[in-house]
């Protein structure tokens, strides 16, 4: 593509936090510290979970650079950035998750393939673009359509991104092309987030926003954008990110057999506190996060302090001060819910959240329920323990004897000496 590139090794890698855990360097997969992400209702850029396939693209001429749309319709097009900047400029705030959040749980039940992500590789942030459904008004698609007249039912992503698992070519992805034009879906080419230009991690200069599906459809680094008759046949849309059947092994899977993966099921995790966590007893404050895709909302997280043998309603907000109620105006259908509780711990304990959306749809109990070999949506209860160190007094007694002479007579005193000491 003209004026952007695909580097052949990781010598021009951007910078990043330090604080961020790193899953792998090549390519860098990383994700924030727990506390860190739940820090603020939007998610900083900085600590936005970073998941790569290969080498970061570099832009050397942003005026040159295009995007080529192209495939069953009528009027194939090359937009520039400012073709799509003159379109109205919409922001959504839209929570982004990797089909493999929480997969370094899921791997304790049985080993599973991929990165080894903790809790953290989701993010909340404002994205700034065009609707596809605009865009693709240019190339001559009306909005809400299904079907183009020459055949044309999904819109395929496609990167300038190059990845191993498509030995060398490009990463890519598709929706339908009823997604793609509907502008109640808000799927955006984002050229913005958080109110600033994307970074070199997240896209530059522009990528897609899919709100409410696994972020493996949200195609950063742009290149091109394909109409066509049938699903993508890429790596990552035909032969990963597909949800199997505990039965199903790496010797007996048959991947044509299962749908690709697109909405991601309700999900929540406690993230003030570390899968173990030693203290005194007393009362603990429990916070994280909870959300569902195809934009439903919370309508409740449970919270449970011993065990899950009874529960308590956390309460939940998005903007600081304002009352988070699913589904009402005021409310950002595509984002995360915060959630916090607090309670009294005096012994040792396992804590649980789970989140219920607002079709009640539930977290399921066990993660071995919902194991997988690629180690994907674990949505199980979200589970930390708590080991409680009580205090206590030790007393140590001993005894001084000392002789004194006093007017020719020997005189035997004993002390008794006391000492305490606190664990």
């Amino acid at each position: 593509m003209p004026g952007i590139r695909s580097p052949s090794d990781y010598s021009q890698e951007p910078q990043r936090h330090p604080a961020l855990k790193i899953n792998a360097k090549e390519p860098f997969n990383a994700e924030p510290r727990r506390q860190d992400l739940v820090s603020s209702y939007v998610t900083p850029t900085e600590f936005f979970y970073k998941r790569n396939h290969g080498p970061i693209p570099i832009v050397d001429d942003i005026q040159r650079y295009c995007v080529s749309v192209h495939g069953l319709i009528e009027k194939p097009k090359d937009l520039y950035m400012k073709d799509i900047m003159n379109l109205p400029k919409y922001n959504v705030t839209a929570t982004l998750q990797c089909a493999g959040n929480r997969r370094t749980a899921m791997s304790k039940t049985r080993t599973v393939r991929g990165v080894g992500w903790d809790v953290a590789a989701l993010g909340n942030a404002i994205w700034g673009g065009a609707k596809l459904a605009d865009v693709l008004e240019l190339v001559g698609i009306p909005k809400l359509t299904s079907t183009t007249p020459a055949g044309g039912k999904h819109v395929e992503f496609v990167s300038i991104d190059r990845c191993k698992e498509e030995k060398g070519g490009p990463y890519k992805a598709s929706i339908p092309l009823s997604q793609a034009t509907n502008p109640e879906a808000d799927v955006l080419l984002a050229y913005e987030m958080n109110g600033e230009t994307l970074n070199r991690d997240h896209g530059y200069p522009l990528r897609v926003v899919v709100p409410g599906v696994i972020g493996a459809r949200s195609v950063k680094w742009l290149d091109t954008i394909n109409i066509d008759s049938q699903v993508c046949q890429g790596f990552f849309q035909q032969k990963d990110y597909k949800m199997f059947p505990p039965t199903v092994t790496w010797d007996n899977i048959d991947w044509s057999t299962r749908r690709p993966q697109m909405d991601f099921p309700v999900q929540s995790a406690i993230c003030s506190l570390e899968d173990v966590n030693v203290g005194k007893n007393g009362k603990i404050g429990i916070k994280g996060y909870a959300v569902s895709g195809g934009g439903r909302g919370i309508e409740r997280v449970d919270i449970s302090i011993d065990g899950g043998k009874t529960w308590m309603e956390a309460s939940r907000y998005q903007k600081p001060g304002v009352k988070y109620i699913a589904d009402e105006e005021g409310s950002d259908k595509w984002a995360w819910v915060l959630f916090e509780a607090e309670a009294h711990v005096n012994s040792n304990t396992e804590i649980i959240a789970k989140a219920v959306d607002t079709a009640a749809n539930v977290q399921p109990e066990k993660v071995q329920d919902i194991w997988n070999l690629r180690g994907i949506l674990n949505t199980s209860w979200h589970r930390v323990h708590i080991q409680v160190r009580h205090s206590s007094m030790l007393l140590h007694v001993s005894f001084e004897v000392s002789v004194l002479k006093f007017r020719g007579y020997s005189v035997m005193f004993a002390c008794r000496l006391f000492t305490c000491s606190f664990t």
